[in-house]
């Protein structure tokens, strides 16, 4: 246990010494979210390309583990639906409890989670989530705000190539983009532009979780905590349940052969709490209360289920 205590010990520690340094006014909550600016529009674009523009296309469109984790998350947001429409049935809040169950935080904790765990595959693995996560989940999850919003005017079509067109302007997701061409191409990039970009992709993992602790501070918590409880629950046991489950039904009906470590990676993946601007996009609806509190709860609890999913798988 005290390997498994080793792993998550100095990442649970970094995000607390960026909850502190906020508290005692060392920075404020402004800076975290410059801090958090870098982190997502310069070091983590700047790894993602790195990753994917070293190594053959082979080696990173790893469809297995993609469909094990479409198959997961979109199981744990039908799931929550069903659910959250007995517990939640205003549309507006289901649709936030649905997004908030299966859209993980892959890139501020879980790529400093399996740095440690998977050093060589970390950034591949953050790919592969990520395009997940920005293709499939993300948007759904927008398109049900959407549609609960009332948005009058727009068919489901029309918000999709909406949500999907914002997604492409993302910095990550550019950088994600170019890292896949230079790969498929197979262009072997000059040696300074590697150490740059390489420069900036190792500043992202101590820094993202400082920045989640600091933006921990000054949420507002006021708002329906059961649905938050709920919410987190939902996140970091739901979601890994049904990514283990596909990832254990799938091999065995011949679609997939997945390999140990990253059946691994994407369980794990999978028990991150939710995104970090999952406030924000709430806030923007009148329920930022409710996701502030479902955060915070799943920040926090995850230190206890990432343990015990650690010791489950390793």
């Amino acid at each position: 246990m005290s390997d498994i205590i080793s792993i998550t010990a100095p990442i649970y520690a970094a995000v607390l010494i960026g909850y502190i340094v906020v508290r005692i006014g060392w920075f404020t909550t402004r800076d975290m979210q410059m801090l958090g600016q870098y982190v997502l529009n310069l070091a983590l674009p700047a790894l993602l390309f790195t990753s994917l523009a070293t190594r053959p296309l082979t080696a990173v469109l790893q469809t297995d583990y993609l469909l094990v984790m479409v198959v997961g998350g979109l199981v744990t947001m039908a799931l929550s639906f069903s659910w959250f429409t007995l517990a939640a049935p205003d549309p507006l809040r289901r649709a936030l409890a649905v997004m908030g169950s299966a859209c993980p935080n892959s890139g501020f904790i879980g790529y400093p989670v399996m740095l440690l765990i998977f050093p060589d595959q970390a950034g591949v693995i953050l790919a592969l989530n990520l395009l997940i996560e920005n293709v499939v989940l993300i948007p759904t999850g927008l398109v049900l705000m959407d549609l609960a919003s009332g948005r009058a005017g727009l068919s489901p079509f029309r918000l999709i190539i909406g949500v999907l067109k914002a997604l492409l302007r993302r910095p990550m997701v550019i950088g994600m983009i170019a890292g896949l061409i230079v790969s498929a191409t197979g262009f072997e990039l000059p040696a300074p532009m590697l150490r740059l970009s390489g420069m900036f992709g190792t500043s992202a993992a101590a820094l993202s979780l400082v920045v989640i602790g600091g933006s921990l501070v000054g949420l507002p918590l006021k708002g329906n905590r059961q649905l938050a409880g709920q919410i987190a629950a939902a996140k970091l046991l739901l979601h890994p349940a049904m990514v283990a489950l596909a990832a254990a039904l799938l091999p065995t009906l011949g679609l997939i052969v997945l390999a140990p470590e990253m059946r691994i990676a994407a369980i794990l993946s999978a028990a991150m709490p939710m995104f970090s601007i999952y406030p924000i996009l709430a806030q923007e609806r009148g329920l930022g209360g409710a996701a502030a509190i479902a955060l915070l709860l799943a920040t926090a609890f995850a230190f206890v289920t990432l343990n015990v999913f650690l010791a489950w798988l390793t």
